[in-house]
């Protein structure tokens, strides 16, 4: 089985992979931990794209995240489903503050190693406004791309709550 994972900064892509994961028994692709070094050292696009062509080669895998620049059509191609988690901006800014305050001063499971949870200015801003354009635009434009194998049947978006936790319930 393979899943793509995308919405917004703070919507809990994260979380959603690390649950299916252990659910399918599926190995789990981050892409912030793709896109970051050691301490927020950003990789190239290069070295990130080589890196997710490895990912997408297995039988199964998850993937989470945006990366538009980074095989994103061919990730929604092979993906037998796409999920598009789409909280509301404010919304995501308080998951986003609440897992700072989980992490602060450590480094998430789902990040590369030394990269310490921030929640700054740069941060919020691009929560509600900067990835949020982009995201939508994304997704859209790849759900509706004729190039490509049509997405809308195998998509789920998540845009409650209620939705979110319907998706975590998973039935086999």
């Amino acid at each position: 089985m393979k899943i793509a994972i995308i919405g917004h900064s703070g919507s809990g892509k994260s979380t959603l992979a690390r649950f299916l994961g252990q659910h399918y028994h599926c190995e789990v692709f981050h892409l912030d931990q793709l896109h970051f070094s050691s301490n927020w050292q950003e990789r190239s696009d290069h070295d990130m794209i080589a890196d997710l062509s490895t990912c997408l080669l297995k039988q199964d895998w998850i993937i989470e995240g945006n990366y538009a620049n980074c095989l994103y059509e061919e990730r929604m191609s092979e993906a037998d489903y796409i999920i598009y988690v789409n909280f509301s901006r404010f919304h995501c800014v308080y998951r986003a503050f609440k897992r700072y305050l989980n992490y602060r001063g450590k480094t998430r499971p789902d990040m590369a190693d030394n990269c310490q949870e921030k929640f700054d200015v740069a941060f919020v801003k691009w929560i509600l406004l900067d990835g949020r354009s982009e995201t939508i635009k994304n997704y859209n434009s790849v759900v509706k791309n004729t190039l490509i194998k049509p997405c809308l049947d195998k998509s789920k978006a998540a845009k409650s709550l209620y939705e979110y936790d319907q998706l975590i319930r998973v039935q086999n």
